[in-house]
């Protein structure tokens, strides 16, 4: 591998690490050291710890990971894949990063669609403008007793932003979203003094957990998959990931 990887951003979203709050050990010290010295542009790591491979060291900033030897001559960037298991450690170690408690999102910035008992339950960051989320919505529209919640997630462009402004501060966001992703019918524009600010906390929540495209689902397990699933693949993602009744 060639030339300096990127440095991460500077901003740690997700929680601290062990920066600040004990006492680093010597090795975590010199390398964090000599890092700053050779590198005094790249942010300081959040946490600094064993990597799963002998004489590494994982650097995480928020939920990105770097690698360093020992002394910190070398920064590594990209995954450590375990190859008798072909298992990717690193994305393995992002996924708990950025891991989705369902029971804590906040759901009164989402759109609340229940369909029939609405005992089983979905989360799901969509773009008003995303085709393949339009597709998505058409399949979960004949999920049964499902309680969906949408959470508007305008990444493509000013145009979701005012598309998803103008969903959400219909009388009815719910039925003004199917409008729109099912049947194509725009809603009226939003009043300037509707309070859209749910649509900022979204886009600060999938920001957070790393939510890169859209559709994405969030299963109640906490599970997250990307893409537009057809019915019967919902079914029984849906059904794998609710907790088991004893």
């Amino acid at each position: 591998m060639s030339g300096t990887p990127a440095a991460p951003g500077a901003a740690n979203p997700t929680g601290s690490g062990t920066a600040g709050s004990t006492t680093p050990s010597p090795q975590e010290a010199a390398i964090r050291k000599a890092l700053t010295e050779r590198m005094p542009s790249l942010p300081k790591p959040d946490e600094v710890q064993r990597a799963p491979v002998p004489g590494l060291w994982e650097l995480r900033f928020g939920s990105e990971i770097l690698y360093t030897d020992e002394r910190g001559d070398f920064l590594i960037s990209g995954p450590i894949v375990e190859t008798r298991s072909r298992k990717d450690l690193t994305a393995e170690r992002i996924d708990k990063l950025t891991a989705i408690q369902f029971a804590s999102l906040p759901f009164k910035d989402a759109i609340v669609i229940k369909q029939g008992t609405g005992a089983r339950r979905l989360v799901v960051f969509s773009d008003p403008n995303c085709g393949f989320c339009k597709r998505y919505e058409r399949e979960l529209l004949n999920l049964k007793d499902v309680t969906l919640y949408t959470f508007l997630y305008p990444i493509l462009g000013k145009d979701s932003q005012d598309k998803s402004r103008n969903i959400w501060c219909a009388a009815d966001p719910a039925k003004a979203w199917r409008d729109w992703m099912v049947d194509g019918r725009l809603p009226p524009a939003a009043a300037a003094k509707c309070d859209a600010s749910a649509l900022d906390r979204n886009t600060a929540l999938g920001q957070r957990h790393r939510v890169e495209s859209t559709p994405t689902s969030v299963l109640e397990d906490g599970t997250r998959r990307s893409g537009a699933f057809p019915l019967n693949e919902v079914e029984r993602l849906i059904n794998s990931s609710r907790p088991s009744k004893s």
